[in-house]
């Protein structure tokens, strides 16, 4: 069975406080783009996990699909299964590629395996995986809060703009990105915020990460800039970094050029 994990920008991304735990809270939008992994995976007589497209560092136990597999092999008897990776959404992005080749593991094999789980108890074990990987079970988009999991849906809807995603090939873990935040509870809800027209974003709309990682990575708000140059809506980075997006009214301008080691795509919701 094949799909194709998608990613995911945020609009806005607010730090608001340090839990308990370790993790921070957080207010966002996430929503989803067409910017596509590809994910497929069979019966197997044995288990095989094969990685093509872009390099993925790290062990195959710590692969959030093999994760994924491993968790639901803990309550159901799935046989052994064959699954091939097709990596396109760069890592260490914010784009939460990893996060949705999980989600879209679970979604797989429940089809592929009649499991009969529901969104719900998908959600669950996405959850277990990750803080925003049971964001991509439902693929809507949705005000989140808490930890990045916890989901309110926003009547929110993009069509008729074009996306612009710029990735300038940084890897930001999400360690570096929280490790000089400063929390603070913003001035306005995120429902509030996003009830403004696009272009008013610009004004409103911020992300807590630019203040600590464009001073260390010039080349960010350098993509920011020249994505408002060319006429874009709203710019911004998504998550902790790097990639940096811009929102444009139709079709985005076809003569934006980086330099050749960034990865570009554009697309329409």
């Amino acid at each position: 069975m094949l799909d194709f994990p998608n990613a995911k920008i945020n609009l806005g991304l607010y730090i608001t406080s340090k839990r308990p735990d370790g993790f921070h809270n957080l207010q966002s939008c996430f929503y989803p783009v067409k910017w596509c992994d590809a994910l497929e995976i069979l019966p197997s007589k044995e288990e095989r996990f094969d990685i093509t497209g872009l390099s993925v560092p790290g062990k195959l136990e710590t692969n959030l699909c093999y994760k994924a597999y491993k968790l639901l092999q803990q309550d159901f008897k799935l046989p052994p299964v064959h699954m091939h990776l097709h990596k396109v959404i760069p890592m260490g992005a914010g784009l939460g590629g990893g996060s949705s080749d999980a989600a879209f593991t679970l979604r797989i094999l429940n089809k592929l395996f009649e499991l009969d789980l529901n969104a719900d108890t998908l959600e669950e074990y996405a959850r277990k995986l990750g803080s925003d990987c049971a964001f991509f079970v439902r693929n809507k988009p949705v005000v989140v809060s808490e930890k990045g999991d916890i989901f309110q849906p926003v009547a929110l809807d993009l069509k008729g703009y074009s996306c612009v995603i710029v990735h300038p090939g940084i890897h930001i873990s999400t360690a570096e990105a929280y490790g000089n935040v400063v929390p603070e509870e913003p001035s306005c809800g995120m429902e509030i915020l996003l009830k403004q027209e696009v272009p008013v974003w610009k004004n409103i709309l911020e992300n807590d990460f630019e203040k600590v990682l464009f001073p260390k990575y010039p080349e960010l708000p350098k993509v920011k800039e020249k994505l408002y140059d060319a006429g874009a809506a709203y710019a911004s980075m998504t998550g902790s970094g790097s990639a940096v997006f811009g929102l444009f009214k139709g079709d985005a301008p076809t003569d934006l050029v980086f330099p050749n080691h960034y990865i570009v795509w554009q697309g329409l919701f």
